[in-house]
């Protein structure tokens, strides 16, 4: 039965954030008449404003996150009878990416502090035909980008940064995104950094970014004609009106960077207090957390609450918009799990494939999928002091539990 007296009533702040800027910024590419097109305006003012940003040499746009996956392993000659190690805790796109360009992603358990990809179960996963690894910087905390560059170093490997949740974190002050081959960004309405749909790609080569550029926009290269395409590329590319809303969304990214540490820092160290509730580790290299989510495990048998789905819906209803988090490894999804990918999917051979994938063994994640809470980012646009609002809010839940 819902409370009849939640902690809070009124609304979180909103996403995504807008003011004039951007009107202003949309008013002036409609007037330009420059809508489209690799070379519109607003589109390389944006990817320079970005790559600044970043501090990266090049920053290539696209469609999506997800494309800009594809884009980067394609720029990198991966294809048939490649493998890509990835996480299995992440979105959809970072392993269907991997299929979309024709190889095989194999999973390697996260780390039971931070939820990124594990290291020690990378370098594990490594084989013959092992080309890259994919780390996402999950919730926005960067992977370990020291441990993973020297394994792909040491390995011959490709490390691509899937830095959809991770707009604005760094790693020993330096912006993710720009360590391995290529970043791959999303701004996806969802994104902290957001044109509603997006994506971007960040690297130090200009060879692979030429190569990028190329690919977003049907395999054109700068010089020749309209008519003369070199690779199998698509209509990957950026409007200019999405373009012109990043660029205004970008200039206020520091300060809701900061307000989301704050808020995060003080949910740290109070949710900690409570019994069964863990926040995620932060490594001490991160020197800036994106702060995508907010996520922490919930230890239903240390709480003495419900499960985890009605401990989330009592939260709701005291006004705190709490969600499970991935509720299954994504091996376990259908795509994964139901089929064994052979020649007419990725050109392997059957025998080629060690597990399927509904038996890989992911202790960690599995632990992961069954305990975690997530709250969105713009909640933690809030003032941090509203941040007291969640804490009493888990901290009633936990009271009528032991007392019904």
């Amino acid at each position: 039965m819902p409370t009849s007296n939640p902690v809070r009533a009124r609304p979180w702040p909103s996403w995504p954030r807008h003011d004039a800027a951007e009107a202003e910024a949309l008013r002036r590419v409609v007037e330009s008449g420059e809508w489209n097109g690799v070379d519109a305006p607003a589109v390389l003012a944006f990817e320079r404003a970005y790559a600044e940003f970043l501090g990266a040499e090049h920053v290539v746009t696209c469609t999506n996150g997800t494309v800009s996956l594809e884009i980067a392993m394609a720029a990198l000659g991966i294809g048939s009878g490649d493998e890509v190690i990835v996480p299995p805790y992440t979105f959809l796109a970072t392993a269907s990416a991997v299929l979309k360009v024709n190889a095989l992603p194999v999973f390697a358990d996260i780390d039971p502090d931070t939820y990124c990809i594990d290291p020690d179960a990378v370098e594990a996963a490594i084989g013959p035909n092992t080309t890259a690894v994919i780390a996402v910087h999950f919730a926005g905390h960067p992977a370990d980008l020291d441990r993973l560059r020297d394994i792909c170093s040491r390995h011959g490997l490709a490390l691509i940064e899937d830095s959809a949740h991770a707009h604005g974190a760094s790693w020993k002050g330096q912006a993710v995104g720009t360590f391995g081959e290529f970043g791959s960004w999303s701004f996806q309405g969802s994104k902290n950094l957001t044109g509603g749909e997006g994506g971007a790609l960040s690297t130090g080569d200009a060879r692979l970014a030429a190569t990028a550029r190329e690919l977003r926009n049907c395999g054109r290269r700068p010089g020749f004609g309209w008519y003369d395409h070199f690779s199998l590329g698509g209509n990957w590319r950026l409007t200019a009106f999405q373009a012109a809303v990043l660029s205004a969304g970008l200039a206020r990214l520091p300060e809701q960077i900061a307000r989301r540490e704050a808020c995060a820092e003080l949910l740290d160290r109070e949710l900690a207090e409570l019994p069964g509730i863990v926040p995620l580790a932060r490594d001490p290299r991160t020197t800036a957390h994106a702060h995508h989510l907010y996520a922490f495990r919930y230890r239903a048998e240390e709480f003495g609450g419900p499960p985890l789905p009605e401990f989330c819906q009592a939260l709701q209803e005291h006004g705190i918009p709490a969600t499970p988090g991935y509720p299954r490894p994504l091996p376990r999804q259908p795509l994964f799990a139901e089929r064994n990918f052979d020649v007419a999917a990725t050109g392997w051979r059957p025998e080629h494939v060690p597990t399927r994938y509904a038996e890989l063994d992911l202790p960690v994640c599995e632990r992961a999928c069954a305990e975690t809470v997530w709250l969105p980012h713009n909640l933690l646009l809030a003032e941090p002091e509203e941040m007291w609002d969640v804490v009493t809010a888990v901290a009633l839940v936990r009271k009528a539990k032991r007392t019904a």
